[in-house]
């Protein structure tokens, strides 16, 4: 069984800026005169694991341990400072779900739309309509523009389109926590369902509990390092006690 997520001593780092620039011009005035001061600060560093095809990683730690830029990188929407990532196979990021979509349109047109940014025919959109408003409980507001959405009902259709098929790679931070409990249930029900068809699973959660459930090994980030790697019962037991 061959390796479907390499992540090979990746860091990241940001420049954060050292000083308040008012204005775009003051900006380039400086940039100009070289005057701009930045400080580094690194999000990640020297992060390695590998996962194989049916894998399920939980990524625990406090807020501002790294979690969510992790994922960002293994999904591709960032690029490491030093490192690489190796992926192999289709990649779903549940991230920010609904982020594409254009709030004047209607969730109708929105899941075509979306659909066609993912490359799926519009005649395959239309067989998989039904699914997907019902899923998202939307029945009655598929002609709605999204703006009049809330945001749980926008999550819905989101966590509804992103899920519709099962993909190699799922990218998944926070995302259970959308829609009420019923609808929770729900979508942690979807995701085991997923696992259990093969797909490969990175999840970002503050709930150690989930992690447990969904996931066969955890990765504890500190800081933005490894401290621990291992069994998800074992891990998020030393969680907890620390």
């Amino acid at each position: 069984m061959g390796s479907v997520i390499k992540v090979n001593d990746v860091s990241m780092m940001f420049n954060l800026s050292a000083e308040k620039i008012d204005s775009i011009k003051e900006y380039f005035i400086k940039a100009v005169r070289r005057e701009l001061h930045f400080q580094e600060f690194w999000a990640l560093r020297d992060i390695s694991f590998t996962l194989e095809k049916g894998d399920s990683l939980g990524v625990i730690g406090l807020n501002g341990s790294g979690k969510s830029t992790l994922l960002k990188i293994v999904s591709g929407i960032l690029k490491p400072t030093k490192g690489t990532v190796e992926t192999c196979g289709s990649i779903a990021p549940l991230i920010e779900l609904g982020a594409g979509f254009d709030a004047n349109l209607s969730a109708r047109e929105n899941i075509y739309l979306n659909g066609a940014i993912l490359g799926y025919s519009r005649s395959y959109m239309s067989a998989r309509f039904d699914e997907i408003i019902e899923f998202a409980e939307l029945q009655d507001f598929a002609d709605t523009a999204v703006k009049n959405f809330s945001s749980g009902m926008v999550a819905r259709l989101g966590f509804a389109i992103a899920t519709m098929n099962v993909p190699d790679i799922l990218i998944i931070d926070e995302i259970l926590a959308v829609g009420d409990y019923k609808f929770q249930e729900k979508s942690f029900a979807r995701m085991q369902e997923m696992i259990a068809s093969g797909a490969t699973v990175v999840f970002v959660s503050h709930s150690i509990e989930q992690v447990q459930k969904i996931c066969k090994k955890a990765l504890w980030l500190e800081h933005g390092r490894m401290r621990m790697l291992g069994d998800a019962e074992a891990v998020c037991g030393e969680y907890m006690r620390a």
